[in-house]
């Protein structure tokens, strides 16, 4: 065995230690409310062999609920995003077995209106916990622990290019270098460890873990013979395909029966379930901030928007929304009426625009009543920003993807907005930015990407941005 096996000899620990810290999160939480309310109706007629079997059952649900979800919290790809969704997934899967056998058996009988909060609070805490430990790791393998061995085949751009991402990244890989049939190549490669050919001898005095191949698909024959070396030596096999030459970013990968397809790209709100999970969310928060805040916000404002300057309190303009429909994008009128109004963007220290309009503008209180937008499901609280038909016509044609952002509704705030992309595009290289981004986030959507997104825009708001105006 290699000496320096003693590394990663540790890493199935990770997952053990994540185990036990959610048990003892859970436990500690149980215990602390069950304390509180130890005078309370729920809890004085729990005898002492109700409360063992009380915390046997949260501990039985735990283990089963952890069979079906996994966090994948110590796997080697994973990003924040999508371990805030699988804790967030856990729990309520978790809260709806505890309660049902809580209430099966008759162990405690716990009101909703507490039992709810103390989820939500759970909640927070178990993702807190999973963000956290997940960072934690991320340093520890940056400091050079818990890695995977790795060996490259195939010195060519491709190969280059996954070895810089693997060094530069906390993702937990050491490459150990490159085998390649072109010894010339010796001087060049970081680490030139031999010919293909070499391989299995190499394997046999260093453990390696995983390998990422790089040779043209012309060389299929050789392929399936390191892939069945592979898997009989229990390396996990990964391919990189040459045609990554010519199509520079991320793409989903399906199967029509036994056939490959490649698209250009993942798009999550393709699917049903995630679309009415946006939708709900839309008309939650929608209604609720037409019911309870905007009146107020009409009134006050409206009453200033009519003193200040005259005109309509609404101003309606024509927008590209999705899969290039128009509809009319509704806003508190920031500007005094003029003839530039449907072709030129708002611009620092714009003679058009009012005092009381420039507020609104810092403030982003000129959006509220695009909120009447999503209700009528021309838009969505989060989204791509939608655009002037003028400016929709003019930049499609200079930027190749710009018309990709219409594929799913425009919305009040986006991830280009709290990216420091917002508000007026002086050059073409601002539209393009603004353009990635919003594509970025159509194919990257998660139900917590939407919340994230709506905190940062809200502690914008109160911070101010300086592209508003």
């Amino acid at each position: 065995m290699n000496v320096t096996e003693g590394k990663n000899s540790y890493g199935y620990l990770i997952d053990w230690i994540i185990r036990i810290g959610d048990l003892v999160l859970i436990n500690s939480f149980f215990i602390i409310i069950s304390y509180f309310f130890r005078k309370t109706a729920v809890m004085e007629n729990v005898h002492s062999m109700g409360y063992a079997t009380a915390l046997l059952l949260i501990n039985l649900c735990y283990f089963f609920v952890a069979s079906f979800i996994r966090f994948q919290i110590s796997s080697n790809f994973v990003f924040i995003d999508r371990i805030v969704q699988k804790s967030f997934m856990f729990i309520s899967f978790y809260a709806i077995i505890l309660t049902t056998g809580l209430s099966v058996f008759n162990i405690i009988n716990i009101p909703v209106v507490a039992w709810i909060p103390g989820f939500i609070i759970l909640s927070i805490l178990c993702i807190t916990w999973h963000i956290l430990f997940r960072l934690a790791l991320k340093e520890y393998r940056r400091r050079g622990y818990n890695f995977k061995r790795v060996i490259l085949i195939g010195g060519g751009v491709n190969g280059v290019k996954i070895y810089e991402s693997l060094i530069s990244s906390d993702f937990g890989y050491r490459v150990m270098g490159f085998f390649d049939d072109d010894s010339n190549k010796k001087d060049i490669l970081p680490n030139y460890l031999g010919k293909v050919s070499e391989i299995e001898a190499y394997t046999r005095q260093v453990k390696i873990e995983e390998i990422f191949c790089t040779l043209p698909s012309s060389e299929d024959d050789r392929i399936v013979d390191l892939i069945t070396f592979a898997e009989k030596n229990m390396i996990r096999f990964h391919i990189i395909p040459d045609f990554h030459k010519y199509i520079k970013r991320r793409f989903a990968f399906t199967f029509l029966e036994s056939t490959p397809i490649l698209s250009l790209r993942n798009e999550p709100l393709q699917h049903f379930a995630n679309r009415f999970v946006k939708r709900i969310f839309d008309l939650i928060f929608s209604g609720i901030v037409l019911i309870l805040i905007f009146p107020f916000i009409y009134i006050i404002f409206g009453i200033i928007i009519k003193v200040s300057s005259p005109g309509p309190i609404l101003f309606k303009q024509k927008r590209t929304g999705k899969d290039g429909k128009e509809f009319y994008c509704y806003k508190f009128r920031s500007m005094r009426p003029n003839k530039e109004a449907d072709k030129l963007q708002a611009t620092e220290k714009d003679p058009r625009v009012t005092k009381v309009g420039a507020f609104m503008r810092k403030t982003s209180i000129d959006e509220l009543p695009q909120f009447i937008n999503v209700l009528k499901n021309e838009m969505s609280v989060v989204g791509p920003r939608p655009h002037m038909l003028q400016h929709t016509e003019l930049y499609s044609s200079i930027i190749d993807k710009f018309m990709v952002r219409h594929l799913i509704k425009p919305g009040i705030t986006g991830w280009a907005q709290v990216t420091g992309f917002r508000g007026e595009t002086k050059a073409v290289e601002d539209m393009e930015g603004r353009v990635v981004k919003d594509v970025w986030y159509l194919e990257n959507w998660t139900f917590f990407l939407d919340i994230k997104i709506i905190y940062l825009t809200t502690i914008n708001v109160f911070r101010g941005d300086k592209h508003a105006f």
